[in-house]
């Protein structure tokens, strides 16, 4: 592969004389990647003692029946088929279901695989770096900033983050794959690129800028561009502009095709909001300030957050101005400088960073930590490279850079220590978000489940009552409040909740789960009349949604009709197999004399359950005594 040339490698090369210890190059690759490992595990090593925490680790492991038969057929099938969580990701399916077979319920079992997971990333990107640029020690800081930057904890600590660090295994592994091609182009070694970049689609999406990270690639450190004097390329390869592109329109097809899935999937899971939920203000103003505070955490990682709640409208013009002024003047500065490293640096930043930055808003999140994953690569050697530099026109002992360089990852490694320590459990974790920002409604609506998870009734629904204060919040989670409401004693409430929706939306299916809600609020309010009405009208926006068929059947069974209940629970897990819906069949097919088939019917609710007496004790909530 091409090598970076100019006299600051010489001096680096010549700063690293061999030793006893790095008796050959072979050797010394081999002990700064343990190093890294050692490191990475080093401050990561408490993760263990972490337990699941209430931000999906419950619908991607803990309650997610799919995964917990291990490996088969059926789980195999419904990795590759579903749109779960809003996310095409079979292979992410695939890794928890591996996990689940190995340490089931035992939450650091998995924390510690998505830490291996990362030292081998951060192994990977030291290979990538040294073998691309020629420099030994700066890969090394590069590698070791991402190893132990705190912004990174958010993608290793959180389970259902797996994703991410799997992902990034499969883009590091393309992006050498891409190397070995460029150094001797062959159709056999450029097939592992597109294969490899189509695994990290179906573990993650957020890899699908690789075809336009690789052209960056090409103009530093591959140079590829252009063939000047001194720079030119190892291979014969032709290296013009038009001739790059067409070298990666496999990789081009493979990002379109994996953009139109993963938009079927955000919109099948409700997860992407319209511009009546966020305006084009919002959605611009945000991306820019979110692009200028990522810049921040990068160079000043502290007051990280799990969530950073969306302001909307509420962004105030002054901040939108100056994160422009920044950004315009940072990218002046940047193409001035005429430095390859720097232009592809904040090129990768600004590009990988854009499929999240929130154009197209998924969730109400402002930004996240674990969006910057990969962008972050880029900041990472502007700032290594430059001080690289500038000690080599200096002309100073690069000897110099090794106590501020301790230093720096001493710091960053101690605010991980201590950010993974927060990612502990559930409560402590809410509780230090809303130590970071006391309005943060994310954090206060994630801190009610948790209350609820704990039984703290009260507690849960007066921090979902602050969190409707703090932000308007899209249809689809107002339906979410009123659940835990009416599983909690407060059917009135949501009641009240499911008749808003039903105002303010003419959305089929939103209205057919608001109806199918409000007739469960009825039954617990014993207004059984009303609950019909509300259950036929939402038969009539969806015939097939499953609560409403499991509304109609319990209403069946307050009125003693069990025939009548088993026909609509026996259709309601046709249309969706859940737990609750197979243990009240199992319980009618009981009364009506039919115990084999009963017997059955709770087989299958157990197989679907994560938590059986929390399924009995709504049932007998619902069920007529």
């Amino acid at each position: 592969m091409p090598l970076e040339s100019g006299t600051s490698a010489v001096v680096e090369k010549q700063s690293s004389a061999p030793s006893d210890l790095f008796s050959s190059p072979q050797k010394r690759t081999f002990i700064l990647s343990l190093l890294l490992v050692l490191i990475t595990l080093g401050f990561y090593n408490q993760v263990s003692h972490n337990q699941f925490i209430n931000l999906d680790d419950n619908l991607y492991i803990t309650a997610n029946p799919n995964i917990q038969h291990g490996i088969n057929k059926i789980s195999l099938h419904w990795a590759f088929t579903t749109f779960d969580q809003a996310n095409w990701h079979p292979l992410t399916w695939i890794s928890h279901t591996v996990d689940w077979s190995l340490f089931g319920k035992n939450a650091g079992g998995h924390h510690y695989v998505s830490v291996l997971f990362h030292a081998f990333d951060a192994v990977l990107l030291f290979l990538l770096l040294q073998s691309a640029t020629g420099f030994t020690w700066r890969s090394l800081m590069v590698s070791a900033l991402f190893a132990i930057h705190p912004v990174n904890v958010e993608s290793v600590a959180w389970a259902a983050e797996r994703k991410n660090v799997l992902s990034m295994m499969f883009f590091l592994l393309a992006l050498l794959a891409y190397g070995w091609y460029v150094r001797k182009p062959s159709i056999r070694r450029y097939s592992l690129v597109p294969l490899l970049f189509a695994l990290g689609l179906m573990a993650k999406p957020q890899i699908i800028t690789l075809p336009f990270v690789l052209l960056l690639w090409d103009y530093w450190p591959l140079r590829r561009f252009s063939i000047a004097k001194g720079n030119a390329p190892s291979s014969s390869a032709p290296t013009s502009f038009r001739w790059l592109v067409m070298e990666k329109i496999p990789l081009f097809l493979l990002a379109a095709l994996d953009a139109v899935i993963t938009m079927r999937a955000q919109r099948a899971g409700l997860a992407v909001r319209t511009f009546g939920d966020y305006s084009v203000y919002a959605r611009l103003g945000n991306c820019i300030v979110s692009y200028a505070r990522y810049v921040g955490h990068a160079f000043w990682p502290f007051y990280l957050s799990p969530t950073y709640g969306h302001p909307a409208d509420a962004l105030p013009v002054w901040q939108f101005v100056a994160a422009s002024v920044f950004l315009l003047l940072a990218s002046v500065l940047v193409l001035l400088s005429r430095r390859r490293y720097l232009i592809v640096g904040w090129l990768w930043f600004l590009g990988t960073l854009f499929p999240m930055i929130g154009i197209v808003q998924v969730g109400d999140q402002a930004m996240a930590d674990r969006y910057a994953y990969i962008p972050f690569l880029g900041l990472f050697w502007m700032a290594v490279w430059t001080i690289g530099d500038a000690v080599a026109e200096w002309h100073f002992s690069p000897r110099w850079l090794i106590a501020p360089a301790a230093l720096s990852l001493l710091v960053a490694g101690f605010l991980t220590h201590r950010l993974v320590g927060y990612w502990h459990d559930s409560e402590k974790l809410w509780d230090y978000a809303l130590t970071i920002n006391s309005q943060d409604f994310m954090a206060h609506a994630n801190r009610g489940r948790a209350m609820v998870l704990q039984g703290r009734t009260e507690e849960a629904i007066a921090e979902f009552s602050m969190a409707e204060r703090l932000h308007r919040y899209p249809l689809t989670e107002v339906l979410r409040f009123a659940d835990y409401e009416l599983r909690n004693g407060h059917a009135g409430d949501a009641a009240d909740r499911c008749r808003g929706v039903l105002q303010l939306t003419q959305d089929r299916h939103l209205r057919a789960v608001a109806l199918t809600d409000l007739g469960v609020a009825n039954i617990k309010l014993n207004n059984l009349d009303e609950a019909k009405v509300s259950f036929d009208n939402a038969l009539q926006s969806d015939p097939k949604v499953s609560e409403a068929l499991l509304g109609q059947g319990l209403l069946c069974a307050h009125q003693g009709n069990l025939e009548c209940s088993v026909n609509y629970f026996s259709r309601s897990v046709q249309a969706q197999p859940t737990d609750l819906g197979y243990f009240l069949l199992a319980v009618v097919l009981e009364k009506s004399g039919r115990p084999a088939e009963a017997h059955a019917a709770y087989a299958e609710a157990q197989k679907n359950t994560a938590n059986m007496d929390e399924v009995i004790e709504l049932a007998r909530q619902l069920m007529p005594q």
